[in-house]
């Protein structure tokens, strides 16, 4: 009886950690992504979300690769940096088999700066991740990295007692946690979205979800799920100006700032991916500055704006953008702290709550906006 009581219990605690792992929820993540994509949001598993995501994430028919005027236009070198899924090509040289720690090696004489940014990683660090304290603004990329491993287990990176011990070149570039050696000229890649959706699942799901999110009102005449971070190279590639243009290098100067669709290093810059420095304003400005979108001289204009130059350096950035406030010292509103939130909840969704109507260029654009959906925002 005893005997089986214990059973019992053990098979109990054994289904709730399973449970637990393999239904993982992200309420964070909004319903009409999941509604998009045919998934029940209560028992969907990590590796069905990712792969759902994935799927329509790299499908062209839903915006990914060079678009409908592809035909009319060559990529250049740089392109495969841009939109690496489309034209990414592995190095021809060094024609050799790399294990994880050669990567570093060698790679701290050809590319110092890269291992030096690395090194100073959260992924380089994460068992000092596991030691961080309440007290510590960064005490909550503990329970991120408990999230990380969760997902990588259900999709069978991780093995059930396994924890990650880094991430390093060889995880990113080849294959995350289930290779220790690789081929440099045949086996390379350069991360997208989903590479780094593979840890980072919540914040992948999240802003996708920016497809689903109905931005404009009815009648407006924007395409689905634009204009958004998550369909920017999409918005950028079916210009037929870009796509009729000779000079290439220009063309891709505008490219720049439409890469986020591709990639999660323009905000996020690589090798050292700074959760505190995409909270900083100067990260949004790469992009949202200049004469057609001059969000940038706007807000660096304002009181706002003054203060974050004046007084930004003594704020904690490394404290998530919940507690910015309360525990990083911050005193006026930088970009993210107001275009992330929703109902009082930060994600990578950054659309739910914007009126795309601040340009001066385009005077009376917001006075024609009169909708629940605008009264809401």
């Amino acid at each position: 009886m005893v005997v089986k009581l214990w059973s019992s219990m053990i098979l109990f605690i054994c289904g709730v950690i399973f449970s637990a792992i393999a239904h993982a929820t992200f309420p964070s993540v909004p319903n009409e992504l999941y509604e998009a994509l045919g998934l029940d949001k209560s028992s969907t598993t990590p590796k069905e979300l990712h792969e759902a995501v994935t799927k329509r994430y790299r499908d062209p028919a839903q915006g990914a690769g060079p678009g409908s005027h592809a035909q009319y236009w060559e990529p250049i070198p740089m392109s495969m940096y841009f939109d690496p899924m489309s034209f990414y090509e592995t190095p021809s040289s060094p024609d050799e088999i790399a294990k994880r720690e050669d990567c570093v090696e060698c790679h701290t004489d050809t590319t110092p700066v890269w291992v030096a940014a690395w090194k100073k990683s959260t992924h380089a660090n994460l068992n000092k991740i596991r030691e961080l304290k309440p007290e510590d603004p960064r005490f909550y990329k503990k329970a991120k990295l408990e999230e990380v491993e969760n997902n990588l287990r259900s999709m069978g990176k991780l093995g059930a007692e396994e924890n990650l011990k880094e991430v390093s070149c060889i995880d990113c570039h080849v294959a995350i946690n289930t290779q220790e050696e690789a081929s440099h000229k045949d086996d390379m890649r350069m991360p997208t979205g989903e590479i780094c959706g593979t840890c980072h699942l919540r914040e992948f799901a999240e802003r996708e979800s920016e497809r689903d999110t109905l931005i404009w009102p009815e009648g407006i005449g924007w395409p689905d799920g634009r204009p958004s971070h998550a369909l920017d190279y999409k918005a950028n590639v079916e210009v037929s100006v870009y796509a009729g243009m000779p000079q290439r290098e220009i063309a891709e100067g505008c490219t720049m700032c439409h890469v986020n669709q591709n990639t999660c290093d323009h905000c996020h810059t690589r090798h050292e991916f700074s959760a505190a420095e995409s909270r900083k304003p100067e990260a949004c400005a790469t992009c949202h500055s200049g004469v057609d979108h001059n969000n940038w001289e706007a807000y660096s204009m304002s009181k706002h704006g003054k203060i974050v130059a004046m007084m930004g350096n003594s704020w904690n950035w490394e404290a998530p953008l919940k507690d910015m406030y309360s525990k990083g010292g911050q005193t006026a509103p930088a970009c993210a702290g107001c275009h992330f939130e929703f109902d009082g909840k930060y994600t990578h969704n950054i659309t739910r709550k914007i009126r795309w109507a601040n340009y001066p260029v385009v005077p009376g654009i917001a006075s024609n906006i009169t909708s629940e959906w605008a009264e809401d925002r």
